[in-house]
C-alpha cells in the first residue's frame, strides 16, 4: 500500500503588500488628525456623540496600525516552529479590535443612557460642523481602504469600522442640527446610542469571524459533509475520512483528507483529480491528501481510527453508495 501527499499552494493576493501599506497609512493619517480635533471640539461642545465618534475613530486607528503590523509579520517566511509563518497575527489583532469595540459600545450605552435621563447643555452648531467635516474625512478614508486587499480580515475589519464611522458622523450631524434648531439636547445622546449600536455590530462580526478561524472551523459557505460526499463521487474513490477543512488565515483556506481508492487504480491520477476539484469548485488551493489502495478489510480498519465522519462511495461490487457514517 502506498501513501501519496498532494499539495496545492496559491498564497498570493491580488493587491501588493506595499500598495496596501501606502493606502492604510494614508487613511491612518487622516483618521488620527481628525480624531484629535474631534476630542477637543467634543469637550468644548459638551457632546457625547462627538466623543463616542472619536473613540470609535481611535479603534479604527488601532485596527489600521495592527493591520500594518500584521501585514509586515505575515510577509515573513515560515521559520522554526511557525510552519505557517505568522499569518494568524492578523486574526489576533482582528479579535482584539472586536473585543475593544464591544467594551466601548457597552460603556457608551451606559453614558448615553445617563445623559438621556440628565441631558447636559450641548452646543449644536459645533456638533453639526464637526459631523459634516467627519463625513468628508471618512468618505476619503473609506475610499482609500476600499482599494486595499479586503480578503484580509484585518483590512476588511478596518474598512467596516470606517464605513460605520461614516454612518455615525451622519447621525452626529443630524443630532447637531436637531439641537441647533430645536434645543432638544437628548438628540446628542440618541446619536451616541446609534454609534454604540454600530460599534456593537462591527465588534460581534469581528469576534465571530476571527473566532471561527481560531477554532479551525470550515470557511463560511463550505459544508464539510457535502464536500466529503462530493469527493466520494470521484471515479475510483471508495472512502474518504479524516477530512478537515479550515482557514490558515482569512482568505487562505486549506484541506486535508485520507482517501481510499480501489485496488489496481492509479493513486496519483485520482489525487490530481481531487486536487483539481478542490481548487476549481471550492477555492481550496492548499490541500494535503493521503491516498491509499484498500481492500474491504483495510477500509474497516481505517474506519475504526477515523476522525469525524466516514464517507463511503460505490464499492467494486456495484452496491449503492453508503450514507456518510459517523465514527463511533
Amino acid at each position: 500500500m502506498t501513501a501519496e501527499a498532494g499539495h496545492g499552494h496559491v498564497h498570493g493576493r491580488g493587491v501588493s503588500v506595499e500598495a496596501d501599506r501606502k493606502l492604510l497609512t494614508a487613511a491612518l493619517a487622516l483618521i488620527v488628525g481628525f480624531m484629535a480635533a474631534e476630542v477637543v471640539v467634543g469637550i468644548a461642545a459638551g457632546s457625547l456623540a462627538l466623543i463616542t465618534d472619536a473613540a470609535h475613530m481611535l479603534t479604527d486607528a488601532i485596527a489600521i496600525v495592527l493591520a500594518l503590523i500584521a501585514i509586515r509579520l505575515a510577509a515573513r517566511p515560515p521559520a522554526g516552529g511557525f510552519t505557517y509563518g505568522l499569518k494568524r497575527v492578523e486574526i489576533l489583532s482582528a479579535q482584539a479590535n472586536g473585543i475593544t469595540l464591544l467594551l466601548l459600545a457597552a460603556y457608551f450605552v451606559y453614558e448615553a443612557t445617563t445623559r438621556m435621563i440628565h441631558p447636559p447643555e450641548v452646543k449644536g452648531g459645533l456638533v453639526l460642523i464637526t459631523g459634516v467635516v467627519g463625513i468628508v474625512v471618512n468618505l476619503i478614508a473609506t475610499w482609500l481602504i476600499s482599494k486595499a486587499n479586503r480578503t484580509s480580515l484585518n483590512v476588511e475589519g478596518a474598512y467596516q469600522h470606517i464605513l460605520n464611522d461614516l454612518f455615525a458622523f451622519i447621525a452626529t450631524a443630524i443630532a447637531g442640527l436637531v439641537v441647533l434648531l430645536t434645543g432638544f439636547a437628548r438628540a446628542d445622546a440618541i446619536a451616541a446610542l446609534v454609534v454604540a449600536a454600530l460599534m456593537l455590530k462591527a465588534g460581534v462580526a469581528l469576534v465571530r469571524d476571527s473566532g471561527r478561524i481560531f477554532l479551525e472551523a470550515a470557511p463560511a459557505g463550505l459544508d464539510p459533509q457535502a464536500l466529503g460526499a462530493e469527493l466520494c463521487a470521484v471515479d475510483g474513490v471508495v472512502e474518504v475520512h479524516d477530512l478537515h477543512v479550515w482557514e490558515i488565515t482569512s482568505g487562505e483556506p486549506a484541506a486535508s483528507a485520507h482517501v481510499m481508492v480501489a485496488e489496481g487504480l492509479d493513486c496519483h491520477q485520482i489525487r490530481v483529480r481531487i486536487e483539481t476539484l478542490l481548487a476549481d469548485s471550492h477555492g481550496l488551493t492548499h490541500s494535503t491528501l493521503q491516498v491509499d489502495h484498500a481492500t474491504g478489510a483495510e477500509v474497516s480498519a481505517h474506519c475504526s481510527d477515523a476522525h469525524g465522519t466516514v464517507h463511503r462511495s460505490v464499492t467494486a461490487a456495484g452496491r449503492e453508495p453508503d450514507p456518510a457514517i459517523p465514527n463511533r
